[in-house]
């Protein structure tokens, strides 16, 4: 059994159903609209409630009765009721909280007795069951494909997801237009002898149900926390002056980014005092057309080229109703900067980065010049004038010292001291003359 895509499609959960001896913690992982518990350290108050948040793969998730009280925690596996047999899902919340996330889908039940039950957690038994049924989920979605496309339908195969019980299966797939599968279904209850349930879903509940990293370098919010889909326009982008190119407002699903709508209310609330952008204005050295705008700083760009931004000029919003109101008169303005409303332009910032103006071997030279300065004096550490060949190898000198000393009566000389002796008055070395080496 693959571990991995386990994890991938159903999150993270407690391996054993059972709660372990002391007290266990909530499991928080790489689940699929995750939750977090924000009243778990709070005392219940009152009469509890017994709804439970119910997870399966993916982003679908149910919500269930806990009637056999039992003691529930975050990443418990149960077998909750389905329709027919049992289903295997994983807790993500108990609780008050669970009704409240109820409320906020806007899911609501006539009577308490259409909520579906929490038959037990999950047994040994079960887990094997449920394992061998998501084994089957992947071949299940290549075979489908291959069966649509056989058959010429105008469908993709989004994604498959078995039962906990191997009764049932749910094929999710994606269309433009309607499709008649019926003989489809014929096709699946043969090869894959189970009950088969078709659901329809957008381009966005795919992308929430695969999951991936945005351009933000996030996760994707449809598969984190986003689960109303609201309908994004150009208009969006337009307001927030962005750059109306379709290979950057698309998302992964290909359609437009639901984050273009985040901001848009700020953006709108800040331009409601701007003037129109489609107004020019007339000076005396011609006619100057809007741009660009700088919302947050209150700058209008403006140009005398009404097809290319070419000189643009910064002028703020209250120089420019000032210039619309004096053109409605019939005035026309020298310039379109005013000194008492000029606006305040961003200089460049004069930080230089340290990392590029140091060159990269600067440690290399100054060793290398120590080196040759070395070699040029001659010698080397050890003092061995045969492994000096080739180089300006000091004299040979010769001391005092009795020749039947040992090396340890004294600190062994170093022989870089040597070097310069002619400068060096207090010298204790003697020379042997010239007229005695004969008589030796």
């Amino acid at each position: 059994m693959d571990n991995q895509y386990i994890c991938c499609t159903r999150g993270c959960f407690n391996a054993t159903g059972e709660l372990p001896d002391k007290e266990p913690k909530p499991l928080t992982g790489c689940n699929k609209l995750d939750t977090c518990n924000w009243l778990d350290d709070i005392p219940a108050a009152g009469i509890e409630c017994d709804l439970v948040e119910v997870r399966f793969k993916n982003t679908r998730k149910g919500y269930y009765k806990n009637v056999n009280k039992l003691r529930l925690i975050k990443g418990d596996i149960i077998a909750v009721e389905a329709s027919p047999g049992h289903d295997i899902g994983v807790v993500s919340l108990t609780g008050e909280l669970a009704r409240r996330q109820m409320k906020r889908n806007g899911i609501s039940f006539v009577n308490e007795d259409d909520i579906k039950k929490i038959y037990r957690k999950a047994k040994g038994v079960d887990l094997e069951k449920w394992y061998q049924a998501i084994e089957l989920e992947m071949p299940a979605m290549l075979k489908a494909r291959e069966a649509a496309v056989r058959l010429n339908l105008n469908m993709k195969i989004g994604d498959v997801e078995y039962q906990g019980d191997k009764t049932k299966a749910i094929f999710y797939y994606i269309s433009d237009d309607r499709v008649d599968f019926r003989e489809l279904i014929k096709v699946y209850a043969e090869e894959f002898r189970v009950r088969i349930e078709m659901k329809q879903i957008g381009a966005r509940q795919e992308a929430g149900r695969t999951g991936g990293i945005g351009t933000c370098g996030r996760e994707l919010c449809c598969s984190t926390w986003l689960t109303n889909f609201v309908s994004v326009t150009t208009n969006s982008a337009r307001y927030q002056e962005v750059s109306l190119n379709p290979q950057k407002l698309a998302g992964q699903c290909g359609k437009l980014k639901c984050c273009l709508n985040y901001e848009l209310k700020t953006y709108l609330d800040a331009q409601q005092d701007f003037p129109e952008t489609s107004i020019a204005l007339e000076i005396f050295d011609g006619t100057a057309f809007h741009q660009k705008t700088d919302i947050f700083r209150r700058i209008m760009w403006y140009s005398f080229s009404k097809d290319e931004a070419v000189n643009l000029t910064p002028v703020s919003v209250d120089r420019v109703k000032e210039i619309i109101e004096l053109n409605k008169k019939g005035i026309k303005v020298k310039s379109l900067l005013d000194a008492a409303n000029e606006p305040v332009v961003a200089k460049p910032l004069d930080y230089q980065s340290p990392v590029g103006s140091d060159s990269i071997t600067r440690f290399e030279d100054s060793r290398n010049k120590d080196r040759r300065k070395k070699k040029k004096k001659g010698g080397n550490r050890n003092g061995n004038p045969e492994q000096s060949q080739g180089q300006n190898a000091a004299p040979e000198q010769t001391s005092t010292a009795p020749q039947n000393s040992t090396p340890n009566q004294g600190p062994r000389p170093n022989p870089n001291q040597n070097r310069n002796r002619g400068n060096n008055p207090n010298r204790n070395i003697t020379k042997k003359p010239r007229g005695n080496e004969n008589k030796e």
